[in-house]
């Protein structure tokens, strides 16, 4: 869920002829909010959100999503969200937000709305960006600063749903997803050219609704509005004592009328420093040292950013700022900017904790993750090494600790934070700067001894299926009682239909074949449940669970850098297990 500024995406779209331009964009380059854009074509294209994730058609959403940039010349580069800096200032806003994700998915799974991405989706959208060879990068830590620094280096408009790009002085702009009509792709009268309408923000004219408002107090605004990293209680007593300027009271709700309160006052003062002092005279003596501290350093998050993307782009070299590097080995560094490690891995190797992400499962039985476990405590034991090199001044101070990890997961309906500890390995595992030494043989050892896979099984297996049938071993295997024979038929359906798809689109195999694999990926294509058709929790909970198992199964063949080839993820239908969830057993 994309949060930002409170209030202020709501507000500044109710005076959208004010605040908003519209432009004709093509022939441009555009730089792209990723986690933004892959949570809007999912939750914006009415896919499916009870089953586990309908990848391939998400995966066709996404292409023709690229294909309408394209088709008006716009180059697209993609940036996304890595993992927490070693601040962790974010930790309250993320377990909020994985509290409101129960909810939902709790919601959803007794019948009911709500909004929960699939678990595999940002590697489903990585794999669809690396198809159609769109440019992108993964940040170190939280992307917007990188994606505003870089936008103002190239003069191009940024592409997000997310508010803190209202604060940020952007000189081409911010063009919000919801604006921006990809599917109505136009033709300029009398020309070739195509382009695709949208609304673009510009903070100029923001400030000169308020008066010409100085832009350099809009930072201090959005911490005093409440942002993800600034949500403090004695913020509310300077509210509930400042007398914002006649015209707040006219707004609607009680957001607007903070939004258009705060930024009447600010905008009577000269500069930030002026505006910070009133703040503090109206707060407790004995607090304003730690709060002007805190708030100027939130305000540090709408700066330019120390780190260069074009570098990247342009040279396939990324150097993250001195501020986060934890003095990683570089093949991590490498790794993690090209995406090929998940956020999961620097937050557990920066961090020493990681948040587990809930499913549409059945909240009454533990969690799904806790089948993959084994899986993650081998990925601990390959960090564990690295993490003295990780400068933490509260670690250096304690005595030495058991190499442990903390987990936030799901307990019912709520979260709580566990204590895992990591597997010890062999000592020619242990050192974290040499893993890519190992030979494959070795890595592919280490692998299938935690998936419990001889390899002898997996010779006959196609190269591309290799992992997710060591994956779907290692769940029968752990999987509780619930787990029955016509769920593993129906998962191994679904397995087939991209090479189903492939060879039904191949005149070649049409040829030999007479068209019987186009005649059985359509037949598997109508296996749909029918609305309002009833999810057996207990049903859906086993699939969730070997989705857990192949996410870890992943992210652990990713760390040893693929001694099996990454399976394709673009075309994992999930609908084809539908009749094994809807509560009859299809056999």
């Amino acid at each position: 869920m994309i949060m930002g500024i409170r209030g202020l995406m709501s507000f500044v779209e109710d005076h959208s002829n004010e605040f908003f331009t519209d432009v004709k964009l093509r022939d441009t380059k555009i730089i792209i909010d990723g986690y933004a854009l892959f949570h809007r074509l999912y939750f914006s294209s009415n896919l499916e959100l009870r089953y586990g994730g309908d990848y391939d058609s998400f995966t066709d959403v996404v292409q023709k999503f690229f294909e309408s940039l394209f088709a008006c010349k716009i180059c697209p580069y993609v940036v996304l969200d890595g993992g927490c800096d070693i601040s962790d200032k974010k930790l309250n806003t993320l377990k909020d937000r994985a509290r409101e994700k129960i909810q939902m998915a709790h919601s959803l799974s007794v019948g009911g709305g709500g909004y929960v991405c699939p678990l595999l989706i940002r590697e489903v959208f990585i794999q669809v960006l690396t198809k159609l060879q769109v440019c992108f990068v993964q940040c170190f830590s939280e992307a917007d600063r990188d994606i505003m620094t870089l936008a103002n280096h190239w003069n191009c408009p940024v592409l997000s749903s997310d508010s803190d790009f209202c604060i940020f002085d952007l000189k081409s702009g911010f063009c919000p997803l919801n604006g921006f009509q990809w599917r109505n792709v136009n033709a300029i009268k009398g020309t070739r050219d195509r382009y695709i309408p949208a609304k673009c923000f510009f903070l100029d004219a923001l400030c000169c609704h308020f008066g010409i408002m100085n832009k350099t107090l809009l930072p201090l605004f959005a911490v005093l509005c409440g942002n993800d990293h600034v949500n403090l209680p004695v913020m509310e007593t300077f509210l509930s004592k400042v007398r914002f300027p006649l015209g707040a009271a006219n707004s609607k709700g009680r957001r607007h009328h903070r939004v258009l309160g705060l930024l009447n006052w600010l905008s009577r003062f000269a500069d930030p420093t002026e505006a910070l002092d009133s703040v503090l005279n109206h707060l407790p003596k004995k607090r304003r040292g730690t709060v002007k501290e805190l708030l100027c350093r939130s305000m540090e998050e709408y700066v330019q950013a120390q780190g260069r993307l074009q570098d990247f782009f342009q040279h396939g070299a990324y150097t993250c700022p001195d501020t986060w590097n934890p003095g990683l080995p570089p093949w991590v560094l490498a790794a993690l900017a090209r995406g090929q490690l998940s956020p999961f891995i620097s937050d557990a190797l920066v961090l020493r904790r990681t948040i587990l992400h809930t499913q549409v499962e059945n909240m009454q039985r533990p969690n799904a993750h806790r089948i993959s476990l084994p899986i993650r405590q081998v990925i601990y034991g390959l960090l564990v090494n690295a993490l003295p090199h990780v400068r933490n001044v509260a670690w250096d101070a304690l005595p030495p600790q058991p190499p442990t990890f903390s987990e936030v997961e799901r307990i019912n309906k709520n979260i709580k934070t566990s204590i895992v500890n990591a597997v010890e390995l062999p000592k020619d595992h242990s050192d974290l700067s040499k893993l890519t030494e190992l030979s494959l043989a070795s890595r592919q050892m280490l692998l299938l001894e935690t998936l419990k896979v001889k390899q002898s099984l997996l010779d006959p297996v196609p190269a591309a299926l290799k992992l997710p049938v060591a994956v779907s071993c290692y769940w029968v295997q752990h999987a509780e009682a619930t787990l029955k024979l016509h769920h593993l038929q129906a998962l191994l359906l679904g397995m087939l239909l991209g090479p189903l798809r492939a060879m039904a689109s191949s005149p070649e195999e049409k040829a030999v074949r007479g068209g019987g694999a186009e005649t059985l990926y359509a037949e598997l294509q109508r296996v749909k449940a029918p609305p309002g058709t009833r999810l057996d929790l207990d049903t859906a909970h086993v699939f969730c669970q070997w989705q857990c198992c192949l996410q870890m199964g992943l992210y652990l063949n990713q760390l040893l850098s693929t001694p099996l080839p990454e399976p394709d993820l673009t075309r994992k239908k999930q609908l084809t297990r539908r009749k094994s969830i809807q509560g009859g057993e299809d056999r």
